[in-house]
């Protein structure tokens, strides 16, 4: 399945409650909620590389499907992780967090959630 495109930020819910679970500060929070992120996603077979733009801010990550590689978090943090390739899923658990991107034509569907929580 080909994921390669580039996708606006329509909606997100619970990002208060998320982001504050995951550390960032109350400013940075309100700073971010009303800004819509662009993530552009490039895919050469197994690998990927995917530059979410929010505001000022880029964040870039490349990977391999199934191979370790240092990953930036939200909060700027690069930690080591696998990313794994289930159907139409991208799925990544990051310090707690479990990250599920879901591709379904145009549409693109992200959950994160604290692991041991309930979902936020």
């Amino acid at each position: 399945m080909a994921f390669a495109g580039k996708y606006q930020l329509e909606s997100h819910e619970n990002f208060e409650p998320f982001m504050k679970a995951i550390g960032l500060s109350d400013e940075l929070i309100q700073k971010g909620k009303d800004i819509k992120s662009v993530s552009e996603i490039e895919q050469n077979g197994d690998h990927f590389k995917v530059t979410v733009t929010t505001g000022t801010k880029v964040m870039v990550n490349s990977f391999t499907v199934g191979q370790e590689a240092e990953l930036e978090t939200m909060t700027g943090e690069k930690i080591k992780s696998t990313v794994n390739l289930v159907g139409n899923k991208l799925i990544v658990s990051l310090k707690g967090i479990e990250s599920v991107t879901e591709f379904n034509g145009d549409t693109v569907t992200a959950v994160s959630m604290r692991l041991g929580l309930e979902l936020l």
